[in-house]
C-alpha cells in the first residue's frame, strides 16, 4: 500500500509526498513536514503514530486494520483531538457497498439470513477482513444487535439448523486476490447478493489520499470515508 499510495500521489496535484517511514524509521523526524499522514502500517503501529499525530496538531488517515478493541479505544482517545479518518477500506466502491448493504438490510427486514464471505491474497495476516467486519456490523446495527453475540465464523460438524438471529462470516485467502467481498441475503425462494471486487490497490490508494485532502480543512473529530464521499 505504501507503494501504491506513493504512485497515486503524482496524478494529484494539490498533494505532495513529503516524508516516507517504514518498519524501524522514526516517524516524528518527518512529521513536521507535512499537513497530514496516512497510515498504513500494523494493527499495533497506530497507536504510536496517532499519538504522535496529536501532539503535533497532524491530520490522520488510518487504513490499518485489525486493530484489537484495547488498541481502538487507545487510538480513539489520542485522535478525538485532531481531524481523522478511519476506515476499513477506502475504495469508491466498497463505501457503496456499504451504503448498499443498508439500504438492503432494511428494506427486506428480518426474515432474510446474512452471510459475508471475503476473499484476499495468502499473504494477508488478519481475518476476517476489516471490510468484511464493517459490512456485518451494518448489518447487525440494522437489526439492533450487537455483532459478537451474533456473528458465526464458519462452520464444522454437526452444529445445528441456522438461527434467525445469526451473521455467518467466512473469510477465504489464495493467491493474490486484491479484495472481494459479497453480502448475501437468502430466504426460501430467492436470494440477493451484493459483491465488490477489487482489481488493484490503487482504488484504496486513490480513496485514502482524497481521504487526505479532504480531512485537512475539517474540525477536530472522527470520520470515516463514507463522511468524506458525502455518503451521510
Amino acid at each position: 500500500m505504501g507503494q501504491a499510495l506513493a504512485a497515486c500521489a503524482a496524478r494529484f496535484p494539490d498533494l505532495k509526498i513529503t516524508g516516507q517511514v517504514d518498519v524501524g524509521d522514526d516517524l516524528k523526524f518527518v512529521l513536521g513536514q507535512g499537513d497530514v499522514v496516512i497510515d498504513f502500517s500494523s494493527h499495533d503501529a497506530t497507536t504510536g503514530v496517532a499519538e504522535l499525530c496529536a501532539a503535533n496538531n497532524k491530520a490522520l488517515v488510518i487504513g490499518t486494520t485489525g486493530h484489537s478493541d484495547a488498541e481502538k479505544a487507545k487510538i480513539k482517545g489520542h485522535i478525538s483531538r485532531i481531524p481523522a479518518v478511519w476506515s476499513s477500506n477506502y475504495s469508491t466502491g466498497v463505501n457503496t457497498l456499504f451504503w448498499l448493504t443498508r439500504r438492503a438490510a432494511e428494506i427486506l427486514g428480518p426474515g432474510f439470513d446474512l452471510e459475508v464471505v471475503e476473499m484476499h491474497h495468502r499473504m494477508k495476516k488478519d481475518a476476517p477482513s476489516g471490510t468484511a467486519s464493517t459490512l456485518a456490523e451494518i448489518l447487525a446495527a440494522v437489526r439492533k444487535q450487537q455483532l459478537k453475540d451474533v456473528v458465526r465464523h464458519g462452520r464444522e460438524g454437526i452444529v445445528g439448523a441456522r438461527t434467525d438471529a445469526e451473521i455467518g462470516m467466512h473469510a477465504l485467502r489464495g493467491g493474490d486476490v486484491v479484495g472481494d467481498h459479497t453480502v448475501i441475503f437468502a430466504q426460501p425462494g430467492e436470494r440477493l447478493e451484493l459483491t465488490h471486487k477489487a482489481a488493484s490497490r490503487d482504488t484504496f490508494a486513490n480513496g485514502a489520499l482524497r481521504a487526505a485532502q479532504w480531512i485537512v480543512s475539517q474540525k477536530p473529530g472522527l470520520y470515516d470515508m463514507q463522511d468524506v464521499l458525502g455518503l451521510k
